[in-house]
C-alpha cells in the first residue's frame, strides 16, 4: 500500500529549494542566497540604516539644544543610544560630503571635492570602479538601497547608484532638482518616474523606505536614506504643529519640515520594532553639513548652528560639525554621550566592522565601533581631521585634538596665514591665537603638506 509521506524537514516533491527555505523562514525576499548554512549566516548579520538630513544644523534638534522645533523621535533615538558631540560632516556642501561618507576618504583624497554641475541634470560622477559602502556590503551578501538624494552622478554616467553598488535606488539623481520638494520627476533605478509636481518627495521617501525594509527584513540589508529636509526650498504640505506660533511664515515652514522628517523617522523605528529586527539593526542619523540661509532660511532664528560660529559653506565649526546619533538596542548602551572626534569618512570602516568584513586599506576613516559599544578605551584615534573647500576663494581646515586651524583664500595664495583656535576654551572660534602658538602652527603646516593629493578635476590652487 502506497502512502503520501515525506520525512520531516524535507521538501515536498515538486517544491523548490527556494520555496522550502521560504516556508521555514530562511528566505523571504526576492534575493535567494544559495545554501542553507550560508543563508543562516547572512540572516545573522546586522542590518544598517544610515539616515542623512540635508543642511540640518547642529542646533536644530532637541537633544542638541533646540527648544522650539519638535523632534521627539530623533531625541528618543539619542536617549536610547549614543549622541556624538564632536562629529563632522565630510564637507560643508552636499556632493563632497556624500562622497566622503560613501568612500571613506576626506576631501584631500576624495574623488568628488565640490559641487561641479552637469546640465541638464546631475553633478560630477563617481568614477567606475569606485569602492563604496554599498559595493563592499553588497559583496558581503547585503541587499543595498538608497532612497532620497544622490548628487554623485547624473543619468547615463558612471556615477548612478546602480553602478556604485546599490541594488535599488529611488529619488533624485541631481541635487539641483532636489531643491524642489515637489519634483517633476524622480528616478527608480535608471527609469524616470514622472510626478508632475503633485507629490511631496520626502513623504515618498518615507514610504519607499518602509517598503524596502519590509521586503528585506529576513536578510541583511543596508539602507541609505537621504532626506532632502530641511534644504532650500522651504516647502511642506502643512505647517503643523506651528500654525499658531508668532513666527514668520518661512520659519513655520522650516520647523514643520524638520518635525515632518522626525515623524517619518518615528514611523521607521516603529516598523523595525514591529518586524522584530530593531535589535539586529544599527541605525545612524546625521546631516551632510551645517544650516543654510537660502530661500528664506534664517539660521539665527532657531540658533541653528548651536553654540558654534558659521553655517553651510564655512569651515568654521557651524559649517561642518553636525548631529550624529547611533542606535542599536542591546548593542549600544543607552543614554550615552561621547566626545569622540569622528567624521563622515569613519562610517565606511564602521559598516565594514558591523558586517564582519575588512575595510579597504589606505582610506582616511577609522571604525568607531568600540565607541558605539561603550568600549572607548579601545577606540583608535585620528591624528587629525582635514577639509578643503573649493568655493569662496578656497579654504582649508584641520582639527588636531582640541586645536582647530582655518586657512582662507588659498586658491590664490597657498601660503595664506593660518587662523588657530583652541576648541576646548573657545568653541565659537572667536579668538585667533595663531601668533601665540607658533609651534602648533608649525605642526599644522606639516599636516597640510601631507594631508592631500592634487585632483585634476578639483584644483584647489590656481
Amino acid at each position: 500500500m502506497m502512502h503520501d509521506h515525506k520525512e520531516d524537514g524535507m521538501p515536498d516533491k515538486g517544491q523548490t529549494r527556494r520555496d522550502f527555505l521560504k516556508d521555514i523562514g530562511i528566505v523571504t525576499t526576492s534575493l535567494f542566497l544559495p545554501g542553507f548554512l550560508h543563508a543562516q549566516d547572512q540572516i545573522s548579520r546586522p542590518n544598517i540604516i544610515y539616515i542623512l538630513a540635508d543642511d540640518l544644523g547642529y542646533g536644530e534638534i532637541g537633544c542638541y539644544g533646540q527648544r522650539q522645533i519638535l523632534t521627539p523621535n530623533i531625541d528618543r533615538l539619542a536617549g536610547e543610544g549614543i549622541r556624538f558631540t564632536d562629529y563632522y560632516a565630510g564637507s560643508t556642501v552636499c556632493a563632497p560630503s556624500r562622497c566622503s561618507l560613501l568612500t571613506g576618504y576626506h576631501t584631500g583624497h576624495a574623488m568628488i571635492r565640490g559641487n561641479r554641475e552637469y546640465f541638464p541634470e546631475g553633478q560630477e560622477p563617481l568614477p567606475s570602479g569606485t569602492t563604496t559602502i554599498a559595493t563592499l556590503l553588497k559583496a558581503a551578501g547585503y541587499t543595498t538601497g538608497i532612497i532620497g538624494k544622490w548628487g554623485l552622478g547624473g543619468p547615463g554616467t558612471s556615477g548612478v547608484p546602480n553602478s556604485q553598488g546599490f541594488d535599488y535606488f529611488f529619488g533624485y539623481l541631481c541635487q539641483r532638482d532636489a531643491h524642489d520638494h515637489y519634483p517633476l520627476h524622480l528616478w527608480r533605478n535608471q527609469e524616470k518616474v514622472w510626478l508632475w509636481g503633485k507629490d511631496y518627495s520626502d513623504d515618498l521617501f518615507a514610504s519607499e523606505a518602509s517598503n524596502f525594509i519590509r521586503a528585506n527584513s529576513q536578510n541583511p540589508f543596508f539602507l541609505y536614506l537621504a532626506y532632502t529636509i530641511p534644504h532650500y526650498r522651504l516647502q511642506v504640505p502643512d505647517i503643523a504643529p506651528y500654525e499658531n506660533k508668532d513666527w514668520p511664515r518661512d520659519m513655520k515652514k522650516f520647523a514643520a519640515m524638520i518635525t515632518r522628517m522626525d515623524t517619518h523617522i518615528g514611523e521607521l523605528t516603529g516598523l523595525l520594532r514591529q518586524l522584530g529586527i530593531d535589535r539586529n539593526t544599527l541605525l545612524i542619523f546625521s546631516s551632510d553639513n551645517g544650516p543654510h540661509k537660502e530661500g528664506g532660511g534664517n539660521p539665527d532664528f532657531f540658533d541653528s548652528s548651536g553654540p558654534f560660529r558659521g553655517i553651510k559653506r564655512d569651515l568654521y565649526e557651524g559649517g561642518i560639525r553636525v548631529p550624529m546619533i547611533a542606535n542599536w538596542p542591546g548593542t549600544i548602551p543607552a543614554g550615552q554621550t561621547t566626545g569622540q572626534i569622528s567624521a563622515a569618512w569613519d562610517i565606511l570602516p564602521t559598516c565594514c566592522d558591523v558586517a564582519g568584513i575588512a575595510a579597504p586599506p589606505g582610506i582616511d576613516g577609522i571604525s568607531i565601533m568600540p565607541t558605539l559599544r561603550g568600549q572607548s578605551r579601545n577606540q583608535p584615534q585620528h591624528a587629525y581631521l582635514y577639509w578643503e573647500f573649493h568655493e569662496k576663494g578656497g579654504r582649508q581646515a584641520i582639527r588636531m585634538g582640541d586645536w582647530k586651524s582655518v586657512r582662507l583664500g588659498v586658491s590664490r595664495n597657498p601660503q595664506a596665514p593660518m587662523e588657530l583656535y583652541n576648541l576646548r576654551t573657545d568653541q565659537q572660534e572667536s579668538r585667533n591665537i595663531a601668533a601665540e602658538h607658533p609651534e602648533v602652527i608649525s605642526q599644522m603646516e606639516k599636516i597640510l603638506q601631507n594631508a592631500r593629493t592634487e585632483s585634476s578635476i578639483f584644483r584647489l590652487y590656481r
